[in-house]
């Protein structure tokens, strides 16, 4: 967005997922799949990024991701969504937490209002 490398896709999860946790754990997995292969792309073309990081307004989900130990309550996702978690832990990818209410990708999922609207759109006459 603005000034920035964005990409963006929309699809319905194919995950079922019992939690919101869970549910931004799979969509960040996703994300950094997708930084990944952006970053290799980059190189390509004799752009080296030193970091991307993937930027979560989940605690939960974060935690999870930083977290090497298996616990109980996530023994039920499958293991091809720990994929985020194999890349935070080797210092492939950073995940760092961004408030609900600067979470720019809000722009592109939610219906928002309008001040939130315009103020993640970067008017500031009508924020």
């Amino acid at each position: 967005m603005g000034c920035c490398l964005t990409s963006w896709f929309s699809k319905k999860q194919t995950a079922f997922a019992i939690s919101t946790t869970e549910a931004e754990y799979v969509s960040a997995g996703k994300a950094c799949q997708q930084a990944l292969w952006m970053k290799q792309d980059l190189i390509d073309y004799g752009v080296r990024l030193d970091d991307i990081p993937i930027m979560c307004d989940n605690k939960g989900a974060i935690d999870l991701s930083k977290n090497p130990v298996q616990h109980s309550r996530i023994k039920h996702i499958e293991i091809r969504h720990h994929f985020l978690r194999d890349n935070v832990q080797k210092g492939n990818i950073p995940i760092e937490n961004v408030s609900s209410e600067d979470n720019i990708a809000d722009i592109l999922t939610k219906p928002l209002k309008r001040d939130p609207f315009n103020y993640l759109r970067g008017d500031p006459l009508n924020s």
